[in-house]
């Protein structure tokens, strides 16, 4: 009889192989309930990059995403934009597959300005080739105004302005008045000297990516997010105290006051509405949607702590949907669910180990079921597996169970943490991530492991959270008594042995 082990070792290189040579990716960044909401939504996006295209999801949602393009670029094109806070930090890269994707059409997109981004999708630009203001521009054009092939550029350069005569008889060039910047700013921060503004309007822009400089009347040179309403403007700088994301200093200023723009920013932060009838969603919900969206790493005991309330605060700001909490929570729910649909998350109730959880039942099957663990192998070439543990013992019983896991290589290389009742151990090699997690629950040792293929290393903390947070018993477990103590089975694994099939007739149905 193979071991689990070995079957995990040959599926995977056959799976990442595949995946070497797939096709074209996407990078998801939203998705919408309806084709009215995600029109809309995903004409904003248009509005701010090129390549946006829609395509159907599960039930009434369509996703909004950038591509396709091939994965070795959108792995450090994601990382870039995540960065810049330019896309959501629960964006992600999907396989793009046999979807039927609808094109956005894209509006221009400006230029970056000097020391800024590059255009999505600029190759060039991205691996540090030509910047916006260079000699050759993106069409190859020269300061002398031919091309890179000596053929002359038509003369697009707007028209001299319009000039009228001084009292004295001589022409002057009759100035165009500079436009005077409508709606309120929320002003950050200044600095009299140009250099050491750019440095703070850089450093915001981890946080305020939407964040610009203006140069003030005064001469001084001001980091600041708008333009907006006067009211919206108000509540999102509260927001922005909250979080710690601007100094306590901050104001709110009319456009009249900013100047000249000297480096522009982008699409100021929105203001979803809030839903007819809404209330705040339920601490659990929220906590839970916090740690998916990576902001949270506390319990999940619907207790209003001090952790929590700094995890809803930067959320506020990291999503920018709305400066109203309880609304940006509702939207962050509703990607979680939106992103739990997508990756096929359900609810599994495993009745060999009496062990209920959500699990991605895409990508798992039912495999077989040997002494303490009901295993569940890869789904037409996933590379991932899902193994149940529930054993009667205490500490040393979890102590053994972790002992068996590390013995037949299912987390290679692990870091461990152990304490009094929970086991953890975490590993990862070329080829796959491994966690595994197990706890003393009333006289009885309960977990699971998680081996997840690196190429989708992007949904496996969210899918690890899901599973750790959702663990649950729901009935005794069908395998008590087939059981035979964890260090004989540990001690045959030591010695090179895979466990043995449960007995014939004992394995659960599926």
């Amino acid at each position: 009889m193979r071991s689990f082990a070995r079957i995990i070792g040959a599926a995977l290189p056959v799976v990442l192989a595949t995946a070497a040579a797939a096709e074209d990716v996407v990078i998801r960044i939203e998705a919408k309930r309806g084709a009215e909401a995600a029109q809309e939504t995903a004409a904003n996006w248009g509005a701010q990059f090129p390549n946006v295209v829609t395509f159907p999801l599960n039930g009434d949602w369509v996703a909004i995403a950038l591509g396709p393009l091939p994965r070795e670029d959108a792995a450090p094109l994601l990382d870039d934009l995540k960065s810049q806070r330019r896309i959501p930090d629960d964006s992600f890269i999907a396989p793009a597959g046999n979807q039927q994707m609808t094109p956005v059409a894209a509006a221009p997109v400006a230029e970056a300005a000097e020391g800024g981004s590059p255009s999505l999708f600029d190759a060039d630009a991205l691996a540090g080739g030509a910047q916006p203001g260079d000699a050759a521009t993106e069409t190859g054009t020269t300061e002398s105004g031919t091309t890179e092939s000596g053929t002359t550029e038509p003369d697009t350069t707007e028209a001299a302005p319009e000039v009228v005569p001084d009292a004295v008889g001589e022409t002057v060039a009759e100035p165009e008045p500079a436009p005077v910047p409508t709606g309120f700013f929320i002003r950050i921060e200044s600095d009299s000297d140009l250099a050491r503004a750019q440095e703070l309007l850089n450093a915001r822009r981890e946080t305020l990516p939407d964040a610009s400089l203006w140069q003030l009347e005064n001469g001084r040179y001001a980091v600041a997010v708008g333009p907006m309403e006067q009211d919206l403007a108000t509540r999102w700088l509260a927001a922005f105290r909250a979080a710690n994301a601007v100094p306590r200093d901050a104001f709110v200023a009319p456009g009249a006051d900013m100047g000249q723009v000297a480096v522009e920013g982008a699409a100021p932060p929105a203001d979803t509405p809030a839903a007819e009838g809404q209330t705040a969603p339920a601490l659990e919900d929220i906590q839970r949607a916090l740690r998916w969206a990576g902001h949270y790493d506390g319990a999940i005991d619907g207790k209003d702590g001090p952790m929590t309330r700094a995890a809803i605060a930067s959320e506020v700001v990291a999503l920018r949907a709305s400066p109203d909490a309880d609304t940006a929570m509702h939207e962050l729910i509703r990607r979680r669910e939106a992103w739990r649909s997508e990756v096929g998350l359900v609810d599994l109730r495993d009745d060999y180990t009496g062990l209920s959880l959500p699990a991605p039942m895409q990508a798992l099957q039912f495999d077989r079921t040997e002494r303490a663990l009901s295993i569940y192998g890869p789904k037409d070439n996933s590379g991932a597996a899902l193994i149940l543990i529930s054993q009667p013992g205490g500490q040393q019983e979890m102590l053994d169970l972790t002992g068996l896991v590390t013995a037949l290589g299912w987390v290679p290389s692990p870091e461990r943490s152990i304490t009094r009742g929970q086991a953890i151990l975490k590993g990862r090699n070329d080829t796959h991530i491994g966690y595994a997690e197990t706890r003393v629950v009333d006289d009885t040792v309960q977990g699971f492991v998680l081996i997840w293929p690196v190429a989708d290393a992007e949904n496996q903390p969210r899918i690890l959270a899901e599973i750790s947070d959702g663990l649950t018993r729901f009935a005794p477990a069908e395998n008590t008594a087939l059981l035979v103590p964890a260090t004989d089975a540990r001690s045959a694994a030591e010695a090179g042995q895979a466990p043995t099939e449960a007995p014939t007739g004992q394995e659960t149905s599926r």
